[in-house]
């Protein structure tokens, strides 16, 4: 148990930050509220600003490790172009140098999975910053599961199986039909061994998407990918998460009417393919007037995942309003990843993931003075 004192407490829910202490105890919040007395260790913040731990909806840290060089990276299949059956979980590194180094900033939980190199790549796992085991780090082992339009499976597996978008929709169409006549047969088959149809591993990994218990996670960047996802996932009746959106700025009016969340970036790095051409940081303020739950992600290791907060500030200089901001790298992608019952804001029951500040996490000047995961300190700057 312990207790911060005298902070100024930013809760990502409340527009407004105002002076509080926070209680600790058995790794959650449990109070928030001006002077707080507990038989506890007391942290003085004073001067000092309170934030939850700040949460990437869409990350490959732990697979596409650091310096580790091509021969070792763990984030794709390059075998098979539809591979749902692959779990992110078992491919992460908690010993991946990044980790430190992202949790050092305040960055506390991240999603993590497969690349963009299939139509289908598997699915993404939450996961804390801290710890010795992936399983034991593991918020939610299967949230979304990976698809990805555009240059990348084409790029991919131009020689084998794919050479326009068209028959990269075409394969995620055909996969979805699949799975539903799978899993209607086994519906039908109810507890008779002998009615059911022939195990399948990759259309029973998709049984979680087509019976609405997690969403796909749509790699777009284009408008008529971003486009074509909405299409498909409107066809089929499935949940689904819009990622990068690096042109979602010009059809920000769809994606708000289609009711989509979006996870923006990564807007700092280069535009090294055709499909990139559009970015720019004020694609997260466009669509958040549109009326768009957004998200800022690193997508690292494209850009390195320790400058979230940073980020999120270019997106304020660029026209993004201050505290959506907080809310696209706290709360947002909480919710985008099915992960806001523990992570994301400071509230009382949620799991005590806490960084002190002395600023605006949003300036280059500022320090992380102490980061917290689930009650334990992570982090003391010197």
């Amino acid at each position: 148990m312990f207790l911060i004192k005298n902070g100024f407490v930013h809760d990502a829910i409340h527009e407004k930050p105002y002076a509080a202490d926070v209680l600790v105890e058995n790794g959650k919040i449990k109070a928030i509220s001006a002077d707080l007395s507990a038989d506890a260790e007391t942290v003085d913040a004073s001067g000092l600003s309170v934030y939850p731990g700040f949460v990437d909806a869409h990350s490959h840290i732990g697979l596409n490790g650091y310096g580790i060089g091509y021969e070792c990276l763990e984030n794709n299949e390059k075998n098979d172009s539809v591979c749902p059956q692959l779990r992110g979980i078992d491919g992460f590194n908690p010993f991946d140098a990044a980790l430190p180094e992202a949790r050092d900033a305040g960055v506390t939980t991240v999603c993590v999975g497969p690349g963009s190199a299939n139509v289908v790549g598997g699915t993404f796992a939450v996961m804390k910053t801290a710890g010795k085991s992936a399983d034991d780090m593991c918020v939610i082992p299967a949230a979304a599961m990976k698809c990805a339009f555009g240059e990348n499976p084409k790029k991919i597996h131009r020689e084998s199986d794919i050479s326009s978008r068209m028959t990269v929709a075409a394969k995620l169409r055909e996969l979805l039909f699949k799975s539903f006549e799978y899993d209607s047969k086994l519906r039908a088959a109810g507890d008779d061994p002998a009615k059911a149809p022939a195990f399948d591993m990759k259309l029973h990994a998709m049984l979680p998407v087509v019976r609405g218990e997690i969403p796909l996670k749509a790699h777009a960047h284009q408008t008529n990918d971003i486009l074509t996802a909405i299409r498909i996932a409107k066809e089929f009746g499935v949940k689904m998460t819009l990622e990068h959106v690096t042109e979602g700025h010009l059809v920000a009016d769809i994606i708000a009417e289609a009711g989509y969340p979006v996870a923006v970036g990564p807007s700092a790095s280069y535009p090294s393919k055709y499909e990139l051409r559009g970015k720019t940081w004020e694609t997260p303020a466009v669509l958040h007037r549109a009326g768009c739950r957004v998200s800022i992600t690193c997508d690292a290791p494209v850009t390195r995942q320790n400058f979230l907060p940073l980020w999120a500030g270019l997106a304020v200089r660029a026209g993004l309003d201050p505290f959506a901001a907080l809310q696209a790298i706290t709360i947002n992608p909480a919710r985008h990843i099915g992960a806001d019952a523990r992570v994301g804001s400071l509230e009382i029951g949620k799991d005590a993931d806490i960084v002190l500040t002395d600023g605006s996490p949003f300036e280059i000047n500022t320090r992380v003075c102490r980061v917290w995961i689930d009650g334990k300190e992570v982090f003391a700057a010197r």
